[in-house]
């Protein structure tokens, strides 16, 4: 059994893979102990694309049956995603930024961690946004 803790601590890991084979093999240790997860690659200027990543990790939660396709599902991966964005934007308001979106369910329990390097040329600021929201199982 997971609590809150370990769902968001499992996608906080996943939004920090480096790789996109590190983040199958990821995915699939997290399904074999019971964890359903998911993520997405984000990118653009963060003002122009709030949206879009919301809409990305809806998708992804999906495809990765995460989630299933209600109101209450989306709602709850719309919600997480925008306060993880709200946590960084103050960092890269007006910036273009590249990172990784992390999904993760066990239970009535799932996090969306947001995991982003953003700036002008290289000088990047790193940041990380973490949310949680339960539903019900």
């Amino acid at each position: 059994m997971y609590d809150s803790i370990d769902v968001a601590r499992a996608a906080i890991q996943l939004a920090l893979t480096s790789s996109r084979q590190a983040e199958e093999a990821l995915i699939s240790r997290m399904n074999e102990k019971g964890l359903k997860a998911a993520a997405v690659d984000v990118g653009g200027n963060i003002n122009d694309t709030i949206h879009i990543v919301i809409e990305r990790a809806i998708i992804a939660s999906r495809k990765c049956n995460v989630t299933q396709e209600s109101h209450i599902h989306d709602g709850a991966i719309a919600g997480a995603a925008r306060e993880a964005i709200m946590q960084i934007s103050s960092k890269v308001n007006g910036l273009n930024g590249g990172g990784k979106i992390g999904i993760c369910r066990a239970g009535e329990h799932l996090s969306v961690c947001i995991f982003m390097s953003a700036g002008l040329l290289h000088l990047n600021e790193v940041v990380i946004g973490l949310a949680h929201r339960a539903i019900p199982e």
